[in-house]
């Protein structure tokens, strides 16, 4: 970590519409210069002070500039934290140059990624490069994937304890979700079907399950791509975020050492058949194919945005274990901003985290899930099966 760093978190983006709602999380929960000292960043000066005024942060605020175009500026700005918080994607085309410049020096990396054939070239480049500086590179903070991540790892803890071992089969149910896509998430997925159709051998990372655990490959997983009914919760249908959230699973399940066995075997569908929350499965069934970069929904729109997930630890003798995480506001933006900016902060309190390209749970396990719990408005409850 680079431990002499002017701030704790610099948010690169809080120009946007996503990092402006970092910003003004940061601002309303910890204030300037106390107990979290962190900076705005973007392309302009002008448009942070404009965006500090307008989320009511001190005028003390500072503001960095630095221009993805620019990588002097890039690398000064990394310089100058102990981690950096981005939310300028999608993550292709305007995250690699941070990427290397934060393993290079030593300082921490968090994003929202959920474009699993960049993250996989990512941590081929740099993951050797980061566990030498000590940098801890965290992809997919938000919504994709940590409430994902962390409810198979609060799950697998409960079963650990009521079943007396992790359970070799995890289910993931949506219950129920509202609040839309990011028009970040929209765009990713855009540039990342044009990736793929510009070099497809991209397409063995998205179509495995472990396309993100290089040198291992487990058991054959079910395929969530046509509606089904489980038995343990009625109709299901696939679930369009699943496509990043088992890679970032499996991969936690690695990092950990295979805390749940390397036979396990994860599946998520959204609870309700066709129809039900969040089963479409591509951008084309959006209506106008997704908000842009930029855009997203109301204060109003997102503080009645909430979701509801469902876990479901199967032990072989047919015993399981059932726990919920719930997220207070819409998933892609009020719930996502929260994330990103407390596990930032969780991992600044965290040295003991050696570096390397991590996934936010494997870092920091029931340290986050507690984290979340009293900052970022999300509950983690274990259900009667």
């Amino acid at each position: 970590m680079n431990a002499n760093a002017e701030f704790d978190l610099i948010v690169y983006g809080a120009s946007g519409y996503t990092g402006r709602l970092v910003a003004e999380h940061l601002a309303q929960r910890y204030g300037v210069g106390g107990e979290v000292k962190w900076a705005m960043a973007g392309r302009s000066a002008e448009k942070l002070a404009q965006v500090r005024d307008e989320i009511g942060a001190p005028k003390d605020t500072p503001l960095v500039v630095a221009d993805a175009a620019d990588p002097a500026s890039v690398r000064e700005m990394v310089r100058r934290a102990k981690a950096v918080v981005t939310t300028v994607g999608p993550y292709q085309l305007y995250g690699s140059d941070l990427v290397a410049a934060c393993a290079e020096a030593g300082t921490d990396y968090l994003d929202l990624c959920g474009e699993p054939n960049w993250m996989r070239k990512m941590i081929d480049a740099h993951d050797a490069t980061a566990k030498q500086t000590g940098a801890r590179i965290l992809f997919s903070c938000g919504f994709d994937s940590i409430p994902f991540e962390l409810g198979v790892y609060f799950v697998q803890e409960a079963a650990k304890k009521t079943l007396g071992a992790p359970a070799r089969h995890v289910k993931g149910r949506v219950r129920k979700i509202q609040g839309g896509l990011s028009g970040g998430t929209a765009a990713s997925g855009k540039a990342t079907m044009e990736a793929l159709q510009k070099d497809p051998s991209q397409m063995a990372v998205m179509m495995s399950p472990f396309g993100l655990t290089p040198g291992f490959e487990g058991p054959a997983q079910p395929p969530g791509m046509s509606p089904e009914e489980d038995p343990d919760v009625g109709p299901v249908a696939p679930f369009m975020m699943a496509v990043i959230n088992t890679k970032n699973v499996h991969r936690s399940n690695l990092l950990m050492g295979h805390a749940y066995g390397k036979d396990f075997v994860y599946d998520e569908m959204a609870m309700g058949g066709p129809g039900g929350p969040a089963t479409f499965t591509d951008l084309g069934s959006i209506p106008g194919g997704g908000p842009k970069p930029g855009e997203g929904p109301t204060k109003a729109e997102r503080e009645s945005g909430f979701y509801d997930l469902l876990f479901i630890a199967r032990a072989d003798d047919g015993r399981q274990v059932r726990a919920a995480v719930k997220g207070d506001k819409d998933p892609g933006y009020g719930s996502t901003s929260k994330m990103l900016a407390e596990t930032a902060i969780a991992l600044v309190n965290a040295p003991d985290v050696p570096g390397g390209v991590w996934t936010p749970g494997a870092a920091l396990q029931g340290r986050l899930v507690d984290r979340l719990s009293q900052n970022a408005g999300l509950t983690f409850e274990v259900e009667a099966a």
